[in-house]
């Protein structure tokens, strides 16, 4: 099964502009996000992979990507401005490829501690299951995770999603609300390490034709509501296989994404206590 992992990397981003290139304990953001997909890349059975970012303009410096990926042999590719999401600019990719890829994962270009065997279980996880479209990640949270995913609710209502799935680890749904609401929670505190809730990590394979019905389908009642993508899939019937994924220690769902300079100190600060997340793979 080919497979081709997209890297979004804008560097336009209204929060944190450059961000892709900004230095992350001695490296650049991207050049650890492409280490990620290359140590997976080498494990898949025939996977490329390649870096999108926008097209250059006096407003976008993007030029600079370009630039710093030709200097580390990193492929790269512009795509259109116009792109509404990452999942549409990895769509223009994998239409573009010189060879159509059967899966396309999209690995976003600020995820510098994303664990590569995620998606090395993904690209599996589709090739075991004909009848998935789609598959992501899920992470079952401890009680105190939980604790403090509600906690971090209290004042950001939708940070952080959540998954249920059913006996074959299908999705049934996404929400920014925690679920599933838990009766006798006090009881199931007591007897089990693990609560019942699953969190999601935004990382995605895609089989080309379920991308191309994302990119030419319009936006669902609940994914307005909720503004998340996946439903989307869920909405149409879609089926979307999660895989069960398992950080290393001393990483977790809060290290996954630097949105701003102080998510990069708090990973710099993360990565100095425990390591480098690729060292755990080695």
């Amino acid at each position: 099964m080919k497979t081709l992992i997209v890297i979004p990397a804008r560097f336009a981003s209204k929060r944190f502009p450059g961000k892709p290139l900004a230095i992350l304990v001695d490296k650049p953001i991207l050049l650890r996000v492409w280490e990620i997909a290359n140590y997976a890349r080498q494990r898949l059975s025939d996977c490329n992979a390649v870096v999108a970012t926008e097209t250059p303009t006096p407003d976008c410096q993007s030029d600079k990507i370009v630039e710093f990926c030709h200097k580390n042999e990193i492929p790269v590719v512009t795509t259109s401005n116009a792109c509404r999401s990452g999942s549409d600019r990895v769509w223009q990719v994998a239409q573009e490829a010189s060879e159509r890829p059967d899966v396309v994962v999209n690995l976003q270009g600020d995820a510098p501690t994303c664990p590569p065997d995620f998606i090395v279980k993904l690209v599996e996880s589709l090739e075991s299951n004909p009848a998935a479209d789609v598959a992501s990640v899920m992470t079952t949270l401890s009680w105190d995770a939980l604790d403090a995913l509600r906690e971090a609710k209290r004042t950001s209502p939708f940070s952080g999603t959540t998954v249920v799935v059913n006996e074959k680890n299908e999705a049934l749904w996404f929400s920014k609300n925690i679920i599933p609401a838990i009766r006798d929670e006090e009881k199931l505190r007591a007897t089990d390490a693990l609560s019942p809730v699953r969190r999601h990590v935004g990382l995605y394979a895609y089989r080309y034709d379920a991308l191309r019905f994302f990119a030419n389908t319009e936006k669902g009642q609940y994914e307005r509501l909720e503004q998340l993508e996946q439903l989307r899939f869920l909405e149409h019937g879609r089926a979307v296989q999660m895989i069960e994924g398992e950080y290393p220690p001393g990483y977790d769902h809060a290290t996954s994404g630097v949105d701003t300079p102080e998510d990069l100190a708090r990973v710099e600060r993360l990565i100095r206590a425990h390591g480098e997340l690729l060292d755990f793979y080695r």
